[in-house]
């Protein structure tokens, strides 16, 4: 596939004037196409980027004039800024982009290939990078806009049999703190948003795996046991709460996207404070 073909026209496009332009990667399926369901549902336009389009045909139909699609595979930098010019020739300007794509990459550090670990953060940590990169001139020329970098809430401390995805995110935490700090004074505001486990294929559709070393076998089966066979929620019931964020005049730098995973976080920040305190002792035992 051609990483910058378009799917649907980019000539500008009608609609109402001050609807604001949404940029969302990854829009295809699980939260991207949610969060891209509720921004047209909301009355505002949508310029919808996955490397595979095709499943957003039936939004393309019911919404003309608010929705354009483009194909892109956001490792691929020139792609990526040949894309977000496209976006904004179809509607003139970009409001809120929502830096979405990504994937999982799962199974044990010592089984993942040189090549798996580059491939997955081409898409989760560089792609997302790439497009910031590529939108910023237009917001900071706009003198507003919001970046909302969509993370992990595990981004506080690494998990078995999930460290790739796990250091993805947390790269993209920190690259995204810098951020805000960055270009704040332009009238850009950068939020991380910290999502919960929802019900998006991630595990099915958006995994790749390492091939199993027996070594492994019992961790495996324990963190299988561990995470059970609930999916989560559906990841619409996620979006209103995005909308929310969007429309705050003063965001957060950071959020918790979700009830469960906000006392999970909570638990954990806790954890990890009580056994910094154990140790305090020998941390002091150095003077830097």
């Amino acid at each position: 596939m051609d990483p910058v073909t378009t799917t649907d026209s980019v000539c500008p496009v009608r609609s109402a004037p001050d609807a604001r332009c949404w940029f969302i990667t990854g829009a295809s399926r699980g939260l991207g196409r949610a969060f891209t369901e509720a921004v047209l549902a909301a009355g505002e336009r949508v310029v919808a980027a996955a490397r595979d389009v095709g499943p957003l045909a039936d939004l393309a139909a019911r919404h003309p004039d608010a929705l354009v699609r483009l194909s892109l595979d956001v490792s691929d930098r020139r792609a990526v800024f040949e894309s977000v010019e496209r976006a904004v020739t179809a509607f003139g300007r970009l409001d809120v982009v929502v830096n979405n794509a990504g994937g999982l990459l799962y199974g044990m550090v010592e089984e993942a290939t040189e090549q798996q670990v580059r491939d997955h953060l081409d898409v989760n940590f560089f792609g997302a990078v790439w497009v910031a990169q590529a939108v910023l001139p237009h917001l900071r020329a706009q003198g507003s806009g919001r970046l909302l970098q969509i993370t992990s809430m595990g981004t506080g401390g690494g998990m078995a049999s999930v460290g790739f995805y796990g250091a993805g995110k947390a790269a993209l935490d920190s690259v995204s703190e810098a951020l805000a700090g960055e270009v704040e004074e332009f009238g850009i505001k950068v939020t991380v948003v910290q999502m919960g486990g929802y019900a998006t294929e991630l595990f099915t559709a958006g995994t790749t795996a390492t091939a199993p070393d027996p070594a492994y076998d019992g961790l495996r089966a324990r963190m299988a046991e561990m995470w059970g066979d609930d999916a989560g929620p559906d990841p619409r019931t996620a979006a209103p709460a995005l909308l929310e964020l969007a429309r705050l005049p003063q965001p957060p730098r950071r959020l918790i996207l979700g009830g469960r995973s906000f006392d999970l976080v909570r638990d954990m920040d806790r954890a990890r404070t009580e056994q910094y305190r154990e140790w305090e002792s020998l941390s002091r035992l150095a003077p830097g």
